[in-house]
């Protein structure tokens, strides 16, 4: 019986005037929480916490590792080599190009819109021959175990709604992340750690850059028990882990278990499945006061691989400290492991701007696909590189032959991925010489999101989750298609 149900025919009219008596707001609460009650009945849970019927078909991959780039890298100076933009340089980009497409406030006033091809040098990398640009070195040597989408494309052309959308399925707020709608349908390999984990590092290209709000790894309407866990540099990776000076282990124990038995009590008399999930938390929580410190210590890796990741990687907060922490969050069975690097938002200046980027995490990026090939890790890793959206081809402000700016563009970026699931060495989708629209093989984040579920065994149309009269689901309501050129 649904325990709301229950719970009412136990009622006495003594406890239903005391109920009542906070008013409508007790009954708003008690509706927002029936769903969780439904959902919590009809999912079950299987030993690693996730749903009974999941995967829906045999999986490559066991997780996900996503590098997300956040500010935008530029597709035109990293990925989509366009040889004959140079002969455009300082021309208006054609009419017949942008098509009156919307542009943002920062650009729309501008008199002109001059092109601007990448000051970059590109070359041809491994078997495949894919074309790199010259501030991504340490990529090109595994241009072979990566696919590169150069046709990504979505709705979003500013930096909120578009990390929103790609992060969630969707521009509005409050719907559950990638990591969380993977942590409720997969569950969590690992006991001590959680299963969705998030890492930030600012970059040295770009002071600041946007924010990154908590919501980007939120549960949404999911259990809370779900949402992403940020990991901080510092002595303190979780706040409020570490135990109060005064306070050891044993104490810490019989509290829980005291306010365990009080919260069970809770639970029985209400039956919000939100209250055994803050038991689990509780519990969790007192797991990861042995497991962080033990995962953030690197004493136990050898130099051979802080020269792998590269002489940033021995400092705490860093996107190379970042990635060698993925691939040990990975090793412990964390579902998925989100990577944010700050700083890709180059309005101006982008010639040095993103060479610093790129010194950020050219090497790095690399060194993680490298490490989980050679651990034999790879094949059941999906590791994902790529931002919100891409650059425009015309300048924003001035244009010299030297330096330039590029607004945001969201018709077409580029995003590579590897691993499990994944067919090296593939290029996919195709750009027109402006690198502006997608001329074939086109990729919706929706498409690019189906494909991560599916490296993972997930159909997407299956993994649903029922809220406000709707069967919810990462990939939306409108059409979305697996890029099977890009499966192994």
């Amino acid at each position: 019986m649904n325990p709301l149900d229950e719970f009412t025919l136990t009622m006495n009219r003594r406890h239903l005037f005391s109920r009542t008596a906070g008013g409508l707001g007790s009954a708003a609460l008690a509706s927002l929480m029936e769903h969780d009650v439904r959902a919590e009945q009809k999912a079950g849970r299987n030993s690693t916490g996730g749903l009974p019927d999941l995967p829906h078909f045999s999986p490559k991959a066991k997780r996900v590792i996503f590098l997300f780039q956040s500010g935008a890298p530029s597709h035109i100076d990293l990925f989509d080599y366009k040889p004959r933009l140079t002969e455009a340089h300082g021309t208006e980009l054609p009419d017949s190009v942008r098509q009156g497409q919307r542009i943002t406030e920062m650009t729309q006033k501008q008199q002109t819109f001059p092109c601007a091809s990448s000051i970059f040098r590109f070359r041809q990398h491994g078997k495949c021959g894919a074309w790199l640009s010259e501030v991504l070195p340490h990529t090109g040597s595994i241009a072979d175990d990566i696919a590169i989408i150069r046709s990504v494309n979505t709705e979003a052309i500013n930096h909120d709604p578009a990390i929103t959308f790609i992060n969630t399925g969707t521009q509005q707020l409050g719907k559950p992340s990638m990591g969380s709608w993977l942590s409720y349908g997969l569950g969590s390999e690992s006991r001590d750690l959680p299963a969705y984990i998030v890492l930030i590092s600012q970059g040295t290209g770009l002071a600041g850059g946007q924010p990154l709000f908590s919501r980007l790894w939120s549960s949404g309407f999911l259990p809370s028990s779900h949402q992403g866990v940020r990991f901080r540099s510092g002595n303190d990776p979780v706040l409020y882990l570490s135990d109060p000076p005064g306070l050891d282990r044993d104490s810490r124990r019989t509290m829980l278990d005291g306010l365990a038995q009080l919260n069970e009590l809770k639970a029985e008399s209400f039956g919000d499945p939100e209250t055994r999930t803050r038991i689990a938390q509780y519990e969790m929580a007192f797991r990861m006061q042995s497991s962080v410190p033990e995962l953030m210590d690197l004493a136990d890796e050898p130099d051979n691989v802080f020269d792998l990741y590269g002489p940033a990687s021995r400092n705490p907060g860093t996107y190379a400290a970042n990635c060698l922490l993925a691939r040990r969050l990975a090793e412990r069975g964390v579902r998925f492991i989100q990577l944010f690097h700050r700083g890709w938002d180059q309005h101006g200046n982008l010639p040095n701007q993103i060479r610093g980027q790129c010194g950020d995490v050219d090497q790095p990026s690399a060194a993680l696909i490298k490490d989980l090939k050679l651990r034999g890790m790879l094949d059941e890793t999906l590791v994902i590189w790529g931002g919100e959206f891409g650059r425009t081809v015309y300048a924003q402000g001035k244009l010299t032959r030297q330096n330039y700016g590029r607004d945001h563009h969201g018709r077409c970026f580029s995003v590579w991925m590897a691993g499990g699931g994944v067919q090296g060495g593939v290029q996919h989708g195709q750009t027109d010489d402006y690198c502006y629209n997608v001329v074939k093989d086109s990729v919706h984040i929706r498409d690019l999101n189906a494909t991560i579920l599916h490296c993972l065994g997930i159909d997407h149309e299956k993994l649903t989750y029922r809220f406000q009269g709707l069967e919810q689901r990462l990939t939306g309501v409108e059409s979305a298609n697996v890029v099977d050129n890009v499966l192994a």
